[in-house]
């Protein structure tokens, strides 16, 4: 709070896509500067800001081709590092504001990156690698390839780094051998984010199951746990006044635990857009610091927990209408749900492209990255990064709210209605915590369908058949039915699967993920048609556009049409983000991406015949790029 007791924020200029005053996208990372009143930040709008927390005055440091998952500033305050889902890691130079390297020898998005010592740095990626880099000449001087899955998170403190990720466990190394010294699990949960206490000699992991649990860096003996959270630990960090423990998960909770006893000390003021992930303690330890859905940064004050500024937003329009999906309905009707936390409805054919109507839920703005258009009930209903489904009605030509239903089971990853007899508007929800919620058309709960062991990512249900087949972080493809039992496991990924459909004759099933391979299996017995690859660009969104077509939406905003009949594979770029997900609009296909635009596609040829823009997702050339 201010001195004075009311909050305040810290004011910028116009947020015109002409100048860069926020990020146009979620802030993923915010990391302090020692000795200044300055942090930099980094944002799947692929940029690197430079923010002043004192004055409000925001930089733009350059951009990446990618979303950037994180920055990590030296212990001097001189050199960032910024690492993407464009595969490298950027070293900028912070006293001339310029690039200084690219280091490139990923194959896949970097996670995360920690400073060892001026001269060595290291990386980590959902390449499965660890990469140690002599950061004056660029050159990787060890490549550590024992991780299973994914590496998410690392840290580095006295010659020794602590990795971990997808593989469930926690790692130790020493930096000049690359030998593994140590290893904690594998665990029953992920384990996203790690950090060292070098004050009390041990090491801090956030965990899936809302637990943090620490370890002995020296003796590796039994942990001591907190039971912290009711959803998954997506951030911890320590601090460098006094070794306090700092925590962030999906239950919308900042904790602070005292290094010594373990027990709460603080809990973080709630700001509804604070993205998890992207908290740090400031370089003194008596601030935290975060980043928003809206592209904002945030700064509470560590001791008792009371908001004290946000900066980057200028009291004009909040947010970014980065589309995370797209439903469609008869005659180019078409919803949106975005980062911003509306709900949008359009009109988009090859003829006409309108904005019809935008609304929010009652109680509080809030990310949105589900939502399904029901025609027969003249509803939309959505799912939010809060737990909860938002129902809306439409009414004349617009959007009012009218239900909402918290489930407690993570951020809602998808929603489908069901339209065969018996289960007729019944919807089915995908949420984080592995749970599938069967909710009825009064919105009761029916069942909590199990058949995940990790986050359900997307779902779809038959047309005709009480059958609904989803894909999750887990690597699994299953069917099963309405009522919620185990019809089939498919012969599925090697990785996260991101989207799975049913093709329009209701046969045939197909998927996409993060092994970069698309498969098509027969519903009925799971017999796999057809496994293609599609290069090294991570798929997001699948679509069924006939029996013999698939088309692929990626993460770099290209679509991949794969002729079955044929085994012909065909690429254009249509957007300069990634396509968040692509649904059958009459005889188009419509694709929602997260640079602020829906497309109009045409299946045949990919070419785009309309569009729908609500936001310009980078500043222009000539723009304050520093």
């Amino acid at each position: 709070m201010a001195a004075d007791g009311r909050r305040h924020s810290i004011v910028t200029r116009n947020s015109g896509a002409a100048e860069f005053t926020r990020h146009r996208g979620p802030v993923t990372c915010v990391a302090g500067i020692p000795g200044t009143q300055q942090a930099v930040t980094s944002g799947y709008d692929g940029a690197v800001g430079l923010f002043h927390l004192d004055t409000g005055a925001v930089e733009l440091l350059g951009y990446h081709a990618h979303l950037v998952n994180r920055v990590t500033i030296d212990r001097n305050g001189t050199r960032a590092a910024s690492c993407s889902s464009d595969y490298q890691v950027h070293l900028w130079d912070l006293e001339c504001r310029c690039l200084e390297r690219v280091l490139c020898g990923h194959s896949d998005d970097v996670e995360d990156f920690a400073f060892v010592s001026d001269r060595v740095g290291v990386s980590v990626s959902r390449d499965q690698r660890i990469l140690i880099w002599d950061l004056v000449t660029g050159a990787i001087l060890r490549c550590i390839e024992e991780h299973e899955k994914d590496v998410l998170a690392v840290v580095a403190a006295g010659g020794q780094i602590y990795t971990s990720g997808d593989d469930m466990t926690l790692r130790q190394w020493d930096v000049q051998s690359g030998r593994m010294l140590r290893k904690w699990g594998p665990f029953e949960q992920e384990t996203d984010t790690c950090a060292i206490d070098p004050i009390m000699g041990r090491v801090v992991l956030g965990c899936d199951d809302g637990v943090i649990r620490v370890f002995d860096t020296q003796g590796g003996g039994p942990s001591r746990e907190i039971s912290a959270h009711a959803s998954g630990i997506k951030k911890v960090c320590t601090s460098p006044r006094n070794g306090d423990i700092l925590s962030a998960a999906y239950d919308q909770r900042i904790c602070i635990w005292d290094t010594k006893s373990l027990e709460q000390k603080a809990e973080m003021e709630r700001v509804p857009s604070t993205w998890e992930r992207s908290l740090n303690w400031s370089p003194d330890g008596r601030s935290v610091l975060g980043g928003t859905f809206d592209g904002t940064v945030l700064v509470w004050d560590a001791d008792c927990g009371s908001l004290k500024a946000q900066i980057g937003y200028d009291g004009g329009e909040a947010g970014n209408a980065c589309f995370n999906e797209v439903s469609a309905g008869a005659d180019g009707a078409l919803v949106t749900v975005s980062d911003d936390g509306y709900v949008r409805r359009a009109c988009l054919t090859d003829t006409k492209s309108a904005w019809l109507g935008i609304a929010a839920p009652a109680s509080q703005r809030v990310l949105m990255n589900a939502v399904v258009l029901d025609d027969a009930r003249q509803r939309v209903v959505t799912g939010a990064h809060d737990n909860s489904v938002h129902v809306f009605a439409l009414n004349h030509g617009g959007l009012e709210v009218e239900a909402l239903l918290h489930l407690g089971e993570g951020p809602v990853n998808c929603v489908r209605i069901a339209a065969n007899a018996g289960y007729a508007g019944d919807a089915f929800v995908a949420c984080y915590s592995g749970a599938i919620v069967h909710i009825d058309p009064h919105g009761a709960i029916r069942k909590r369908i199990a058949v995940h062991n990790g986050a359900v990512k997307a779902l779809r249900i038959h047309d005709t058949k009480p059958i609904g087949v989803s894909c999750g972080a887990d690597g699994l493809l299953v069917s099963w039915t309405l009522d919620g039992d185990l019809v089939r496991s498919f012969a599925g990924h090697t990785a996260i699967v991101d989207d799975v459909d049913i093709d329009p004759s209701g046969r045939m099933i197909a998927s996409a993920g993060r092994d970069f391979v698309l498969k098509v299996h027969r519903l009925d017995d799971g017999v796999l048609l057809h496994a293609i690859n599609l290069g090294r660009r991570s798929p997001k969104s699948i679509c069924f556009v006939t029996e013999s077509a698939v088309v692929v939406g990626d993460y770099w905003g290209g679509l991949i049409r794969a002729d079955l009949a044929r085994n012909r594979v065909r690429r254009r770029q249509i957007a300069t983000n990634g396509i968040s997900s692509l649904c059958r609009s009459g005889e188009f296909l419509a694709a929602s991406s997260y640079d602020g635009a829906i497309y109009l596609v045409r299946p045949s040829d990919l070419k785009v015949v309309n569009t729908l823009t609500a936001m310009v997702q980078r500043a222009p050339a000539g723009g304050n790029a520093g």
